[in-house]
């Protein structure tokens, strides 16, 4: 039976990922949600599988890192996704020059593309402005929102993991520098418990810095909303983007019967304090017409903002020059251990997410000497066996030093417990103390007949 405890906070698109890789490799994981699960940004986006283009020529790294999940996920979660392509469409000249920049970028990340002439562009999305010049068609794909965080949510589940939600994270406990425990309100019962754990991981999105602020640590992200906007019909099949640098309102994604427009971006230090700016609103209107003039008059839907989780110190305007990659940060370096965060990234990049952070963690073990890594020739674990069925060559990580070392172990775990037993103990006094200290205050205040009038002193304890 699984000991070592992993407990994860948020119960976005990452924190499923991570739930389910870490169910998989066979911990102990209890996730904790304020709401209910995707209830923040993960269930408020667009819903569009990235290939990556949109990113090809300012953010390489962003880019290469969706088209390699987009082919990953397409294999692991059939059904989830419609497979309808995406468009990058020019309507200007300089658009028209941009576009060999653009293709030669993509093909530098990996990402497979197909330069199509005007004609082709009208024959196969007849909606699209006839002013188009040409088009270049990339392998996005949409999806709903929420169901690819669901299909890990479920796997996590299947294999045993808690998932709490309604649960907030109001604080932390730690015993010396190492975190020991999550503090959560439940909000259906209103009541306040402690989790403990051996690995405590901030994957709470737009909201990871104000958890690393419970603990104590920073986390360099900045929340950084954008409007999209739902109006009804199936305006196109394909995803339709703006052929140049990423801006506003230069998606058009469909959606079963619905199409959507986005997306704007600002900054904000609150990400629960967002609002939804009507110019913003009239912005997806104006410029997604221009790709696609039916959306001037289609019937409005809806119209919300979400939070983007990007990574970057204070001073970003727009959050446009923040980058879309991931980032795992370990906080050891900043004196407290057990608790680590990962963020930044986006929606089709949540596998790759968990992986990473489940991998830096593995290479600090060896970097320990608890355990070695074996590589092979190509770089996958595997095993030989002789003629008689016994392992002759391994490849992968040999747990033999955390073999031998177990007794040594067990020996520091008992101390740890020995530790946590006195510092409950200790608590359970000084809570007894603190008892005792206001009644004694009370009883002075009845012998001089001034019932209150140490109320300040009372307060203290």
């Amino acid at each position: 039976m699984a000991t070592y405890h992993a407990v994860i906070i948020g119960g976005g698109g990452t924190g499923g990922a991570v739930a389910h890789d870490l169910i998989r490799r066979g911990l102990k994981v209890t996730l904790v949600e304020r709401g209910e699960v995707t209830s923040g940004t993960t269930g408020r986006h667009h819903g569009l599988l990235h290939s990556g283009a949109r990113y090809a020529v300012k953010d390489k790294e962003s880019a290469v890192e969706c088209i390699e999940e987009n082919m990953i996920l397409r294999r692991i979660a059939p059904g989830s996704f419609e497979l309808n392509d995406g468009l990058f469409v020019a309507l200007t000249d300089e658009e028209v020059a941009y576009s060999s920049e653009f293709i030669e970028a993509c093909q530098e990340c990996g990402i497979p593309v197909r330069r199509l002439s005007a004609e082709e562009v009208l024959r196969r999305e007849p909606n699209v402005n006839p002013q188009v010049k040409l088009g270049v068609q990339v392998p996005d794909a949409t999806m709903d929102a929420m169901r690819m965080p669901l299909r890990f949510f479920a796997t996590a589940k299947q294999g045993g993991a808690s998932i709490r939600t309604y649960a907030e994270v109001i604080g932390f406990v730690k015993h010396g520098n190492a975190v020991s425990a999550v503090r959560v309100r439940d909000h259906t019962t209103n009541k306040e418990t402690e989790i403990g754990g051996d690995i405590f991981i901030n994957a709470a999105g737009a909201w990871s810095g104000k958890i690393g602020d419970m603990v104590g640590v920073e986390v360099p992200i900045r929340p950084s909303p954008g409007v999209m906007l739902a109006v009804r019909g199936r305006l196109s099949n394909m995803v339709i983007n703006r052929l140049h640098e990423s801006g506003d309102a230069d998606i058009v994604v469909p959606q079963r019967a619905l199409t959507v427009i986005g997306t704007s971006s600002w900054v904000v230090e609150d990400p629960d304090n967002l609002g939804l700016p009507r110019d913003h609103i009239d912005m997806m209107i104006k410029y997604g017409s221009e790709m696609v003039p039916a959306v001037r008059t289609a019937e409005f839907r809806a119209a919300w903002s979400a939070a983007r989780p990007l990574i970057g110190q204070r001073g970003a305007d727009t959050g446009r020059e923040l980058s879309r990659t991931f980032k795992c940060f370990d906080h050891i370096d900043e004196g407290v251990e057990g608790f680590v965060t990962i963020t930044g990234g986006k929606a089709t990049t949540l596998r790759g997410m968990a992986e990473a952070t489940i991998r830096r963690h593995l290479s600090a073990l060896v970097e320990a000497g608890v355990v070695i890594r074996r590589d092979s020739p190509n770089g996958k674990r595997y095993c030989r066996r002789g003629a008689g069925g016994q392992v002759a060559q391994a490849y992968g990580f040999d747990l033999s030093p955390l073999v031998a070392r177990a007794a040594e172990f067990a020996r520091m775990a008992e101390t740890v417990r020995a530790e946590a037993l006195a510092l409950r103990v200790t608590r359970e006094r000084v809570t007894l103390l603190r008892r005792d200290c206001v009644k004694l205050i009370q009883a002075l205040e009845a012998v001089e007949g001034a019932p209150g009038a140490a109320e300040p002193l009372r307060a203290r304890y």
